[in-house]
């Protein structure tokens, strides 16, 4: 496990930057509820009336007055659009960074299969992300601790739960592409991740378009559908994790004949 433990220790710099980053992003969502709780109530009214917009975010399904309901919008889309970046620089990264700082060749002069350096590479990402979405649901625990609000533990189980998925999925797709690449685009990553996010704000707006959920993971990680029925959409799921699949796969079949240089 060399190289498992040696990319443990390569990113923990940016692992902590954005586990502390997003964990104190929503931390503070958290801990400022008390004092927005008492305008909750017009607030949410006033989201759910916003046309559109309301349904765009999932406004017009949850009560924004109610914990769930505010924590279902605000952090969910911290951490959801935040560790979705996460997980694109890490994957992107993975494979492609050997060959932009000419580490490549030393790399594969070990006696190291490449199917064993993916292997370690691919579970050394998945441990970053994991490692990150276990912080944050720590501080974000303790911080609902210290405020004492309300709340239903199996939703927000749920969303944890449905972003940490999400995240390892953008992770498996673009450790997919990074072994297509060269020079490590971080921009195709992190324009991946925006361009699913608003595909979803696309398909929520109009029944013509809900289609395209299917290409998108933040379908099943929609806090506006986890909060209230307490489940996530297993069809949306079980493409997602079609879509992981192929691009571990996709890791593999390219990497393992690729020609470094």
């Amino acid at each position: 496990m060399t190289v498992f433990f040696h990319e443990l220790r390569r990113g923990r710099t940016a692992l902590l930057i954005w586990s502390g980053a997003i964990a104190f992003m929503l931390g503070v969502c958290v801990l400022i509820y008390p004092e927005m709780s008492s305008q909750m109530g017009d607030i949410s009214q006033m989201f759910a009336d916003m046309g559109a917009f309301s349904e765009a975010f999932g406004m017009d399904q949850l009560n924004f007055g109610e914990f769930m309901g505010y924590f279902g919008i605000e952090c969910g889309n911290t951490l959801g659009l935040g560790g979705a970046l996460f997980a694109a620089i890490v994957g992107a990264s993975a494979l492609a960074k050997e060959e932009k700082e000419h580490t490549a060749e030393f790399l594969l002069t070990h006696p190291l299969s490449r199917a064993r350096v993916i292997t370690e590479k691919l579970l050394a990402v998945l441990a970053h992300v994991c490692l990150l979405n276990v912080a944050v649901v720590a501080v974000t625990c303790v911080c609902i601790a210290i405020v004492g609000v309300e709340f239903d533990a199996t939703a927000l189980a749920l969303l944890f739960l449905a972003y940490l998925i999400l995240q390892l999925e953008i992770a498996a797709v673009t450790f997919g592409l990074s072994a297509f690449m060269r020079r490590g685009e971080l921009g195709a990553g992190l324009g991946l991740v925006f361009a699913l996010y608003f595909i979803n704000i696309l398909a929520n707006l109009t029944e013509d378009l809900k289609l395209l959920k299917f290409i998108t993971p933040y379908a099943y990680a929609d806090g506006a559908h986890i909060v209230p029925e307490k489940s996530l959409e297993i069809k949306y799921l079980a493409v997602g994790l079609a879509f992981t699949a192929v691009g571990i796969a996709a890791a593999y079949l390219k990497y393992r004949k690729k020609d470094i240089v």
